[in-house]
């Protein structure tokens, strides 16, 4: 029987900062449980990733800390690197975008490209800043969205309404790290011709069988293809392959998801077999499987696959792209800038990379965005962790070694309920083998969970403290131990992919020699531990976190807040002044939300229902990634009620709601007791 070959990647990380916990979930995490399930499956796995390390980002980060850039990547590769040793991630290879190798593969991505006519050269304007002596990208741009008039929209998206756009298609354009003016200038740059793909890419995306919002929003996207441009004014890059392209590196987001593919060719060349990385990324019987946050998910499932369709190698293209969305830190996004993140390195001085894998697998963002909070945390490793699965195994590994002298006991003249019980733990693994194939890692956890209660609640029914005591019933304590046992070796099997380093431990603690990474998932289901086998003395798994602990981290994660805003403090400029006539203008009234429901086809859009008390408003606001639906309904706002109507993503918006707007922070404006139609002066 052939070997199956999956072969996996984890988005290459940004090297500009250092590796949080929203990254570990999104991305990261589920490669490595999926990873190691496929090699426990007996696949032939290539797990790959690295780091991106390219870019306008990377060129400014360095020079505002004083380094080249090379020494910027350097530092961040080095340290996210060693954060994910730490987490025991368990990468075939971990390769980087600026390693000598990189290069080659990204320009003959590109050449095939340009030969077949999918590349074409174009002289357009682009903004540039005197000041700061450079064209400048998207996300240095900020200006007033040409959509709704916002005066801080960004250079590809308006926060207000959600309108994607060009960042020369902004009104007022101005640089957001000095503040000053932009001029449009001419510059020569190359396009890739995306709209040539647009009918094998709906044909191709029609034998995917991916989530149904991830299918809608490709397809979607795949209406709107137009020429997009792939070349920078920049020194720091990929250089262009053709003559007369000085000065122009290849835009980091064509070279980075090539950096898969290099990093594969690297590890080949380490492996010394320069051609292995071919069985892998070259024969249609592998399967292809990127993980990535739902930010990646346009470059994965359009503009990858297509730069693959171009290429006259036969290069695999994704089969399957679970793509997970945001994890925020206690309600807010993760932010270095605002000193809200947990730092790595404090934290694996206090707590194992088992419990923060298990923590975040249990509340991995599938299907929407979730939260990391401390107390949830304490609550996993303290409820979860330790009561039910290290209780379980420590309570069945003493008894063992009191009452069978430290062997596993030969089992004969089953009950019923001995019987039920293994059918139960075993219908759980098969559970478990369909939520690890379908990336359900919060199912696998809550199941693993259940499998030690189950064994729990079995130990306690049939109560083996009391047939030791009996010469007659010793062998009915001996069947029930020989199945706990059965059970924790299918606990470690299965917990193997999330917590690698416990599943090991009770491995061992049952007499093992190898690691369990090592063993077969199929085998160990039907091979029993042997009869008479010695088990070593028993050892705790894992340690409860006191509530001091919690408290101290959350008093640590606001006073970092409170330093990172001394610190950054970066304050809007205040706009020309206006006469009292012209603000006297503004008819502003109270207004209480009374529906609330996403704009399709918009991640920042809500349309609400605002009584004024007189009349009810349609009022559309960028508000979504900060407000759930449950938190609007009933709210009281201000709203500007005399603004001319506008429709926003097909909807009309009667009016504009209040909010106040900090770095990645923005909060409604709220009114306790007036009544709705009241009005604010």
């Amino acid at each position: 029987m052939t070997q199956k070959k999956v072969l996996i990647t984890s988005a290459l990380l940004y090297a500009n900062g250092p590796l949080h916990f929203g990254h570990i979930a999104g991305a990261y995490l589920p490669g490595d449980c999926y990873a190691r399930f496929q090699r426990l499956k007996g696949a032939d796995v290539h797990f790959v990733s690295g780091s991106d390390e390219y870019g306008i980002a990377i060129t400014m980060s360095a020079e505002l800390a004083g380094r080249t850039p090379r020494e910027h990547v350097d530092i961040f590769h080095k340290v996210n690197k060693g954060f994910f040793n730490q987490l025991n991630f368990s990468f075939d290879h971990y390769s980087r975008t600026t390693w000598e190798g990189h290069e080659k593969p990204v320009h003959e991505f590109f050449l095939d490209l340009y030969e077949q006519g999918y590349i074409e050269e174009k002289v357009t304007d682009q903004l540039y800043s005197e000041e700061d002596g450079r064209y400048l990208a998207d996300r240095y741009v900020t200006g007033t969205c040409p959509s709704c008039g916002y005066e801080n929209a960004r250079g590809d998206e308006c926060p207000d309404c959600g309108a994607a756009y060009e960042a020369t298609d902004l009104k007022n354009p101005r640089s957001r790290l000095t503040g000053g003016p932009l001029t449009l200038k001419a510059t020569k740059h190359w396009f890739l011709l995306l709209d040539k793909f647009r009918d094998r890419l709906n044909e191709w995306l029609e034998s995917k069988n991916w989530k149904p919002n991830v299918i809608n929003f490709v397809k979607s996207y795949i209406e709107e293809l137009r020429p997009r441009a792939i070349t920078r004014d920049l020194e720091w890059g990929v250089p262009v392959p053709l003559e007369g392209s000085e000065g122009k590196v290849l835009y980091v987001w064509f070279d980075a998801p090539i950096g898969y593919i290099s990093a594969s060719q690297e590890w080949a060349l380490q492996k010394g077999e320069p051609d292995a990385w071919k069985k892998y990324w070259c024969e249609e019987d592998t399967k292809l499987v990127h993980f990535i946050g739902k930010d990646n998910l346009t470059f994965h499932a359009v503009i990858f696959p297509s730069m693959v369709m171009g290429q006259k190698k036969p290069y695999k293209l994704v089969d399957e792209l679970p793509a997970n969305e945001f994890l925020k830190l206690e309600g807010r996004q993760f932010s270095k800038t605002d000193g809200w993140y947990v730092d790595l390195d404090s934290f694996f001085e206090k707590y194992t990379s088992d419990q923060i894998r298990y923590t975040l697998a249990a509340n991995a963002p599938e299907t929407s965005d979730a939260e990391f909070t401390w107390k949830d945390f304490q609550q996993r490793c303290n409820g979860e962790l330790v009561g039910k699965l290290g209780n379980l195994v420590n309570r069945v590994l003493v008894f063992c070694q009191r009452q069978c002298e430290g062997k596993v006991p030969i089992a004969t003249d089953l009950e019923e309920l001995d019987t039920a019980f293994m059918a139960d733990v075993h219908k759980l693994v098969d559970d478990l083998d369909g939520a690890y194939s379908e990336f359900r890692l919060r199912r696998a956890c809550r199941l693993i969970m259940e499998l030690a209660q189950r064994g729990n609640v079995y130990f306690d029914a049939k109560q083996p403290w009391k047939d030791a005591k009996d010469p007659s019933t010793r062998q009915r304590m001996q069947n029930t131990i020989d199945n706990c046992l059965e059970c924790l070796k299918l606990l470690a099997l299965v917990a193997s992919p999330i917590i690698p380093d416990a599943a090991d431990k009770i491995w061992k603690l049952l007499g093992q020699e190898t690691s369990i990474a090592t063993e077969n998932w199929e085998t160990l289901k039907t091979l029993p531990l042997p009869a008479g086998l010695q088990l070593p003395k028993p050892a705790i798994l894992f340690r409860e976190i006191e509530d001091e602990q919690i408290t101290q981290e959350l008093e640590h994660l606001q006073k970092m807040s409170k330093e990172a805003r001394q610190q950054h403090t970066e304050y809007t400029p205040l706009k020309d002044e206006i006469a009292y006539e012209d603000f006297s203008k503004l008819d502003l009234r109270v207004g209480t939300i009374k529906a609330a429901e996403p704009v399709k086809k918009s991640k920042k859009l809500f349309k609400l229902q605002v009584d004024l008390g007189f009349e009810t408003r349609t009022i559309v606001s960028g508000i979504k990634p900060w407000y759930k639906h449950d938190q609007l309904v009933g709210r009281k706002v201000v709203v500007v009620a005399n603004l001319k109507p506008a429709k926003l993503m097909g909807v009309e918006s009667q009016g504009m709601v209040l909010a106040g707007d900090w770095s990645d922070d923005l909060e409604l404006l709220k009114v306790d007791d007036l009544p709705p139609g009241a009005t604010v002066t």
